[in-house]
């Protein structure tokens, strides 16, 4: 004869079944909260220089790190020259000449001067489970973007999705109203319709 062991719901109190479902709806929580602590916030994506600055980059900087963390900051010729200096104190391998310096230094601060705005550290993409249509994203990117540029600019662009969400941010950290969700919902449809390879 087989004994079957459990809980009859029959012997189940109305506290028991409280305690349950606090039990569930916890562990649920703390599910979702690990899941979301694990999606990596989103980095700068910058664009590779050409000629003598990307020479310098190429032959002192690349065989350590790349260049998108550039990105994070926006500082003025003296704090570049401080922040480069603290991060290759103990590299002694790293040195670079008069020329070359002052070649990196004016690019950087072109790039990434006290005048540009740098990406922001804390953005992670929330999880979207609805995506947007047609008219929804339109009536977004009517409302968020237009206001400093017109729809041909983004017609026009191909990205990867990580992509399109760097220039949203940026876009955003310069006026643009959108929520993160709303954000990551139209760099979905971006990369979904002026994607790196547009079903059109």
């Amino acid at each position: 004869m087989t004994r079957k062991f459990g809980i009859s719901a029959k012997r189940l109190t109305p506290a028991v079944m409280t305690a349950l479902l606090l039990i569930l709806a916890t562990s649920s929580a703390s599910l979702a909260a690990s899941a979301g602590a694990q999606r990596a916030a989103a980095r700068p994506n910058v664009d590779r220089p050409e000629g003598a600055v990307w020479q310098v980059i190429r032959q002192n900087c690349t065989s350590c790190h790349g260049i998108d963390d550039y990105g994070f900051f926006a500082l003025d010729p003296t704090e570049w020259v401080s922040l480069i200096d603290s991060k290759h104190e103990s590299l002694e391998q790293v040195a670079l000449t008069d020329g070359d310096q002052e070649i990196l230094l004016e690019w950087l601060v072109d790039e990434f001067g006290p005048d540009s705005t740098p990406f922001p550290r804390s953005y992670i993409p929330p999880e979207i489970t609805t995506f947007l249509t047609d008219p929804e994203a339109f009536r977004l990117l009517d409302r968020a973007c237009t206001e400093c540029h017109n729809m041909e600019r983004i017609d026009e662009a191909r990205y990867s999705l990580d992509r399109w969400r760097v220039v949203l941010v940026n876009m955003r950290e310069q006026g643009a109203v959108i929520s993160d969700e709303e954000l990551e919902g139209v760099a979905e449809w971006l990369s979904r319709t002026r994607g790196i390879n547009p079903n059109q």
